[in-house]
């Protein structure tokens, strides 16, 4: 058998090298290598919750119109109201309901003059030394294990406060003037916030008894932002937007609270805004991935918890950020939004390119995450 010299076997080598590169690129042009590293994904990015992470939702009470700093005075006194607006709703006791209204107002009252009362007697010198070293130290007391422990009400400290607050609620003496007030007459109170607080109680009693599995929020991460024709004003991009108009078909259907994630959660706001949509829930200091799951699923918690949500992206994205949102404690139903390009049938073409770099990126960055672990990812907003 005669022996090929070394420089014909190089060439061969070359030539399937080059074949087989050329193969793959047109492969590349072609609907079919997207759909496959979709599927890819799907079957081997793992999505399974992380049942210690889930305990920070499993209350399962979410809110959207709750803009009280969890722990503080104030979101306490509100939980001592609601937990006895719900034992005068179950009793059907109308004027119990007004004057628990009115001895909430006077508790509020009272928390803000002795927060004030407060401030005004702290008059502490600042040593600038000192103040420069706090400032330059991570803020570690907003970290989740923080706010887990802001959030629960058993705690000594805050069961405590608590039992102080129900106490005042139950016996405070309201003014002779307002005795006995009426539902629709209270004179202190708004008929209008009575009612939103007792819709409000209703809710989270009905959402208390759904299964964990149903969907709690709409939860939509943002695609970017982009200058408007004038080249002056920013507005969504052409992700974004796709993934805006997913929500509004999804809104009709479910009526669920909209969570918008990404710096360009304003942007996106008014866009839905605008066409007659309201998300309450934002949460805009996240600038890649890890931090849209981290933040939201925080804000979440801070907002009294959602074990599950519809989340809406790409399809490339998708899995990625399952298995994110999955390490935060809550499992995600997806909600695919297209591309700003549709594939073809079959044939080559530029816009299958397009879509064959995105599922590249995403497929290398979930290897990255699943090794390495998520790069330039805060722990904190």
């Amino acid at each position: 058998m005669v022996k090929l010299h070394w420089m014909v076997r190089l060439v061969r080598i070359i030539a399937i090298l080059f074949v087989f590169f050329g193969c793959l690129m047109v492969f590349w042009y072609t609907p079919f290598y997207s759909n496959m590293m979709v599927k890819l994904l799907n079957t081997f990015v793992p999505v399974e919750v992380n049942q210690v992470a889930a305990k920070s939702q499993q209350n399962a009470a979410l809110s959207e119109s709750e803009n009280l700093e969890p722990g503080s005075d104030l979101w306490i006194a509100r939980q001592a109201y609601l937990k006895l607006m719900e034992q005068e709703i179950s009793s059907k006791n109308t004027n119990g309901i007004a004057m628990l209204g009115l001895r909430y107002k006077a508790l509020q009252e009272q928390i803000a003059n002795e927060q004030q009362n407060e401030q005004d007697t702290e008059e502490k010198p600042v040593i600038p030394l000192l103040a420069e070293q706090t400032s330059s130290m991570p803020n570690v007391d907003q970290s989740a294990e923080a706010v887990k422990e802001l959030l629960d009400l058993n705690n000594e400290d805050n069961k405590a406060l608590m039992d102080e607050y129900i106490v005042f609620l139950k016996t405070h003496k309201i003014k002779e003037t307002e005795s006995e007030p009426d539902l629709y007459s209270a004179s202190e109170l708004a008929v209008s916030q009575v009612q939103e607080d007792m819709s409000l109680v209703q809710s989270e009693n009905t959402q208390k008894n759904k299964s964990s599995s149903q969907p709690y929020a709409i939860v939509v991460l943002g695609g970017g932002l982009t200058l408007d024709k004038n080249q002056k004003d920013i507005i969504v991009n052409q992700y974004t937007k796709l993934r805006l108009e997913t929500t509004l078909a999804l809104e009709k259907k479910v009526h669920l609270p909209i969570v918008l994630s990404g710096v360009e959660a304003p942007y996106m706001q008014k866009w839905l805004s605008e066409r007659g949509v309201e998300a309450k829930l934002l949460e805009n200091r996240s600038m890649n991935t890890c931090e849209n799951t981290r933040f939201s699923s925080l804000l979440l918690q801070k907002k009294g918890g959602a074990p599950t949500v519809l989340l809406i992206t790409d399809r490339y994205h998708m899995p990625r950020t399952r298995r994110l949102f999955a390490l935060n404690g809550i499992e995600t139903i997806p909600v695919e939004s297209p591309m700003p390009t549709p594939l073809t049938s079959w044939q080559p073409s530029q816009q299958n390119y397009n879509h064959s770099r995105r599922a590249n990126y995403e497929t290398l960055a979930t290897i990255r995450d699943m090794l390495f672990g998520s790069s330039g990812c805060r722990e904190v907003p």
